[in-house]
């Protein structure tokens, strides 16, 4: 069987590597009043801080949109399905049967 795709040509598989996501902004202790220490804030401040911030890697999206514009990022639809199908196994393994 044939794969679905370009003939005749091989792909070029490098993808850029994985880089970790930048550590988010310290959060500020919270003070009740002059003469206290300041305390730990609590998880809704801490949550509140942290969704502030995207978890999102700015520049390897930036990388990622320029490299499909371009037409140089690897699509391999054989990989696509693969990992559509599991996902839908992984869905489905969820379901109360």
């Amino acid at each position: 069987m044939d794969p679905i795709g370009p003939k005749g040509s091989t792909p070029d598989l490098r993808v850029a590597p994985v880089t970790n996501v930048a550590a988010p902004a310290p959060v500020a202790l919270v003070a009740t009043a002059s003469h206290e220490t300041p305390r730990a804030p609590t998880p809704g401040q801490l949550a509140s801080a942290l969704a502030a911030q995207p978890p999102v890697d700015a520049d390897r999206v930036a990388r990622i949109k320029k490299a499909i514009a371009e037409g140089t990022f690897p699509i391999l639809p054989a990989t696509i399905a693969d990992r559509m199908l599991a996902l839908k196994y992984d869905w489905m393994s969820n379901d109360p049967a």
